[in-house]
């Protein structure tokens, strides 16, 4: 009996969330943001609001946003994007660490967004 629950319970939960690509790069000060990660928190007018899609931020500064346990990619809506506090901490930002304090916010349409440019000295988001 108990197996058998195992095996109705992941079909009983939400449905997987359509996602989009939302991938790009991320500088402070002309230089890329590395050693650390990137969050998108979903605005509550979000379809799916469940998870903070995430990114670990490679060399080049470069993210790709992946939706535990969903897989690459992020549902369309808004978004406020933080940093890993101990990433926030190293630049002085600790401001981009918390949701309720970071300036940048992005919407991701429908088709997603490729080659975003976060510049994080200027607080801007810019997709190329």
């Amino acid at each position: 009996m108990f197996y058998i629950c195992l095996l109705i319970l992941p079909a009983c939960g939400e449905a997987k969330p359509v996602l989009v690509p939302a991938n790009g790069k991320i500088i402070f000060k002309g230089k890329p943001l590395t050693a650390g990660s990137i969050y998108f928190h979903p605005a509550a007018t979000n379809k799916y609001t469940n998870d903070n899609p995430s990114s670990i931020l490679m060399e080049d500064g470069s993210f790709s946003m992946k939706t535990f346990p969903y897989g690459e990619g992020i549902s369309p809506g808004k978004y406020t994007i933080t940093l890993a506090p101990q990433l926030a901490s190293r630049i002085t930002r600790p401001d981009l660490s918390d949701p309720s304090k970071s300036k940048l916010s992005i919407t991701v349409p429908e088709e997603g967004m490729k080659n975003l440019m976060i510049n994080v000295s200027l607080s801007i988001i810019t997709n190329e």
